[in-house]
This record gives structure tokens, sequence and C-alpha cells, in this order.
């Protein structure tokens, strides 16, 4: 066998690494991510989104072409970088945020995020974006950032799938299908993702962006975003 990678290792990583990285993006950490839908609540009720097959094909284009893969590049970003330079990544992934209300749920889940990392592990990461917070506490644990880009993809889908199960509605069981669907993506985004820099932010998912910013005016709604 060859030497340990970041997607197959042994087992130091396995009692170390991943369940840390499994507590940090564990649903029943306090960021409050049940409270957002990432626009996808409007997109429910426009009727883009009405089966389980058109949410596995919005996701997959969140993924790819969206939020979602900049949240990933932002990420790494904030990993390798020096101290210094993590308030210019940080002004940078807050104007990439398409929507007032994209802007609130980064901010706040990182506020929450940072604030609990402090808590637990003494990190001091001030206020930061969900997504910059992430990669600076996973480059201060001496965390593999492609199996934490991986791991937050796949739980932000996970929440996403929440959403449409209650909204849609979809069963549980189709919201699993397209998590397992969706896996290898994610996997594939966070190899990507290694060594990004600002160069490799893009976004053309613009029906998820317009959805965001119909949200904000949207008479009854369930979600903060």
């Amino acid at each position: 066998m060859g030497a340990p990678t970041a997607m197959t290792m042994g087992p130091r990583h396995m009692t170390t690494d991943v369940l840390t990285l499994s507590q940090l993006l564990s649903p029943s950490f306090p960021v409050g991510a049940f409270a957002y839908s990432h626009g996808l609540e409007t997109a429910i009720q426009d009727g883009a989104i009405t089966s389980a097959v058109t949410l596995e094909a919005w996701i997959f284009d969140l993924l790819h072409y969206g939020g979602l893969r900049s949240d990933a590049v932002f990420l790494n970003m904030a990993y390798q970088a020096g101290k210094d330079d993590i308030p210019i990544i940080e002004a940078q992934a807050r104007a990439f945020s398409a929507s007032a209300e994209r802007l609130k749920e980064t901010d706040l889940q990182g506020a929450a995020f940072c604030d609990t990392v402090r808590a637990v592990w003494g990190l001091e990461l001030g206020r930061l974006c969900y997504p910059v917070a992430l990669g600076q506490a996973v480059s201060d644990l001496g965390l593999d950032a492609q199996l934490a880009t991986a791991m937050y993809l796949q739980a932000f889908v996970g929440n996403l799938c929440s959403v449409a199960l209650r909204l849609v509605p979809l069963g549980q069981v189709d919201g699993q299908k397209i998590q397992a669907a969706l896996k290898p993506n994610c996997a594939e985004i966070a190899k990507h993702c290694q060594g990004a820099t600002l160069d490799d932010v893009h976004n053309s998912a613009w029906m998820s962006d317009i959805a965001s910013m119909r949200h904000e005016t949207q008479y009854s709604r369930i979600f903060r975003t």
C-alpha cells in the first residue's frame, strides 16, 4: 500500500482529523445552519424545484458553478494564508456575496463558528465569514484542507436537502439518495481547490443568486435566507 493521502488516511487521521472535522461540521455545531436556505425557499415557491431530480440538478450547479464552489475556494485561500492576509481574503469573500441575505448567511454563521471555536479550542479568529473562518480554524488545528473542504461541501448539501424535505416536500430517502449522488462532486471540487487563489473564484449560478435576492422581499417565509 502507498503512503496515506488526504482522502485515504491512516489510523492517526482516522482518530483525530476526521473526528474533529466531523464535530466542526456536524449539524449539532452551533452555527445555526438550519435557519438558512441559501435562496432555496424562493426557488421552491417559484416552482423551480419540485422533485428530487430538480433539487439534485440545482445543488449540482451550486457545487460546480455557484456559491458552494466559491466558498471552497475561499476556505482554501484562508487555509494557506498568513494572518496578515486574512483580512484581505475576508473582504473578498464578503464582496463576493451576491445578495444581502447571502452576506447575512455567511456573516452570522461565521460569527457563531468563531465564538464556538474560541470557547472550545481557545482559537482567536476574530469575526470572519463562514468559509474563511473554517479555513483558518482548519489550518490552526493542523487538519487536512482537502478533507475539510469535502466535508464542508457535504454538510452544506445535507442542509439544503433538509430544507427541501420540509418545503417541496421530499421523503428522507430521496434526501439521502441526493447526498450519495453528489458526494463524488464534493470530493472532486475539494481536490481541485487545493492551492486555490482569487483567480479561481467564479460564479455563474445566477438563478440561485436571483432567488436569494427575491427572498429578501418574500411575503411569507420560514428561513432567514
